[in-house]
């Protein structure tokens, strides 16, 4: 027993002592600071799959640029080696009538450079500066446009710069002897015309950089003329191949030249009317002055004059006044050669025959106006309508136009062309002015019948008298017969407005009353006669609207036709002048052109004896 016990015993300690280290166990201190170690395998396996992803995104993107990306690249390199050269269409000719040249393109050279591949801008800049000065190039401006820079858009830069325009082709030579590879020296052309003036005022002028047609036919006619640039691309290399790549890109548009433009006119007669204008206008110092020659049964206009002229080669000399055309771009009151619209309506709507005669006194009162004539006549004055025509009565014209009213006279003023530009086919037309009878003052009906208060061109009048010349019938005037194509196809503008304003007879009446303006006794108008021919006509003398007045001298005229019994040829002479009538200014210069005009066209007097006509019944 005691054996058993002293086991058992033994045996109750032991797991007595195994249970306490079991619900107590032993407390492992740790190092503070010291982190716990990852596991390689772990390490290992992300850095395999970052990798892989890494080369499949490689992968990817070399599959995206090679099938997909390639082309766009590749274009956008090409792009950056192509040039771009304009290829100036050659602009057509403006001729007369028989072909003859007015102005013309002749060839000269253009100037570009390609800035990427200009190594020293300064220096180049230096040795272009020496050639190009005399044409106003600036050498600022030579080295911005030699120094490599963007396009407009910034996407690339700019391989295709002019250097100049239209340089002489000796000074072109020059510049290809610097044997510069960034230069380009090609084609180019300006405008001349050899009659250094000769129908400037017709023919106007161009810009000088790209030859757009800045006024006259130039300008009206731009498109016609200029025809289509064509475009020359073409790929050039850089660096040691700084040079057009000769198996490279390239693409090549030719230009179309442009079509050219036959005026009515005819340069010999225009070259006398114009020279026998500024003869006459010169010693007067006339500011400014007109001469027309029409075709009374075309409406071609033969001739156009402006005093002063301009050279369309020296604009920089000339005062801009002087570029336009003083005949439809300058308004005036025409003065008294407006009463022959007075009359032609009276005839026409029965108030007057050409045996009326009128009760003219010494002058007449209009609202707070009083018109006289120059010498008056007697109160009670009985006189015929071609006397009053003879000698330009006021009081007489005045008293026609009350028996006519203020509505048919606007009417007529209307119908002759007044208030609306003629068509002829220039830029600048004016319209001029009419004052309708709804806004008449007072002394209107005295002021407006003898042509004061009505704006008018030189233009506008001329065709008035073509009117009377042509039985009655208006024609719109033209100054281009055709366009000739580069192949020589000519085509015809469409054929002119026409419109009925007199009868024949009435028409005829009326120029057989005007010629008593060059016959009667005391008839203003003498100076216009011409030995052998029977002239119908009219003299006037008139201010210049400015600035809401009038300003200093007079604007004389005469406008008459030739012969007046079978009229072939209308002429009218307008001037500003500092002091004068249009009897002793403009009837002188009538009579010189339409002689030069009856001569110039094999115009011979018909015989005929001029008409009996009388001042008083």
């Amino acid at each position: 027993m005691g054996t058993k016990g002293t086991k058992a015993a033994k045996a109750t300690r032991g797991v007595t002592a195994r249970s306490s280290r079991v619900r107590v166990p032993r407390l492992i201190r740790r190092r503070p600071g010291l982190p716990k170690l990852a596991e390689p395998r772990r390490r290992l396996r992300l850095a395999t799959v970052l990798a892989l992803l890494m080369f499949a995104t490689i992968g990817v993107r070399l599959v995206q640029l090679q099938l997909t990306d390639a082309s766009a690249y590749a274009a956008a390199g090409l792009q950056d080696r192509l040039i771009h050269a304009v290829l100036p269409a050659s602009r057509g000719a403006i001729l007369d009538r028989d072909g003859k040249i007015l102005v013309h393109s002749i060839e000269t050279r253009y100037v570009a450079v390609d800035p990427m591949a200009v190594k020293d801008p300064e220096a180049l800049a230096d040795q272009l500066f020496a050639i190009l000065d005399k044409y106003g190039v600036l050498r600022s401006d030579l080295v911005r446009k030699m120094t490599p820079h963007k396009t407009a858009n910034g996407k690339g830069n700019v391989r295709f710069e002019y250097v100049a325009h239209q340089i002489d082709v000796s000074d072109g030579d020059r510049i290809e002897a610097l044997h510069v590879g960034a230069l380009k020296v090609a084609r180019d052309e300006r405008r001349e015309i050899p009659g250094y003036d000769l129908a400037s005022n017709i023919i106007g002028y161009t810009s000088r950089e790209n030859l757009s047609g800045q006024m006259g036919i130039e300008q009206q006619y731009d498109s016609v003329l200029r025809g289509v640039d064509g475009l020359h691309t073409y790929e050039h290399g850089e660096g040691e191949l700084d040079k057009p790549l000769p198996y490279g890109y390239e693409e090549l548009n030719p230009a179309r030249p442009g079509s050219s433009v036959e005026l009515t006119i005819n340069a010999d007669l225009q070259y006398s009317i114009q020279s026998a204008l500024a003869a006459r206008m010169e010693p007067l110092k006339a500011d400014f002055a007109s001469a027309i020659v029409i075709d009374v049964h075309t409406g071609e206009i033969m001739a156009m004059a402006s005093y002063p002229s301009f050279a369309p080669a020296d604009l920089d000399r000339t005062p801009q006044s002087q570029w336009k055309d003083q005949c439809t771009a300058t308004v005036f009151d025409p003065g008294s050669i407006h009463k022959v619209i007075v009359m032609g309506a009276a005839l026409q709507e029965g108030i007057i025959t050409p045996d009326t005669a009128v009760t003219v006194n010494s002058k007449v009162r209009k609202g707070d106006t009083t018109y006289t004539d120059h010498p008056p006549q007697k109160d009670g004055t009985k006189m015929t309508i071609p006397g009053i025509l003879a000698l330009s009565s006021n009081v007489g014209t005045i008293a026609v136009a009350d028996q006519l009213g203020k509505d048919r006279l606007y009417e007529y003023q209307r119908k002759f062309g007044l208030g609306q530009r003629t068509g002829v086919g220039l830029p600048n037309e004016s319209p001029g002015q009419l004052l309708p009878p709804d806004k008449w003052t007072g002394s209107s009906p005295g002021s407006i019948p003898i042509g004061n208060g009505v704006a008018t061109t030189a233009l506008q009048m001329a065709m008035v008298y073509t009117t009377i010349a042509n039985d009655g019938l208006w024609v719109q005037p033209t100054l281009v017969r055709k366009i000739i194509a580069p192949d020589g196809t000519a085509t015809k503008p469409p054929a002119p407005a026409t419109r009925r304003v007199l009868d024949p007879k009435v028409a005829a009446e009326l120029r057989t009353m005007l010629e008593g303006v060059t016959t009667l006794d005391d008839a203003t108008g003498h100076q216009a006669a011409i030995p052998g021919y029977r002239i119908a006509g009219k003299t006037g003398t008139s201010k210049l609207p400015q600035n809401g007045g009038y300003a200093d001298g007079d604007v004389v005229s005469f406008i008459g036709m030739a012969p007046a019994e079978a009229p072939r040829y209308v002429v009218a002479v307008n001037a500003h002048v500092p002091g004068g009538a249009g009897g002793s200014v403009a009837a002188p210069a009538f009579k010189e052109m339409m002689a030069l005009t009856l001569s110039s066209f094999g115009v011979v007097p018909t015989g005929t004896e001029p008409p009996k006509l009388t001042i008083y019944p």
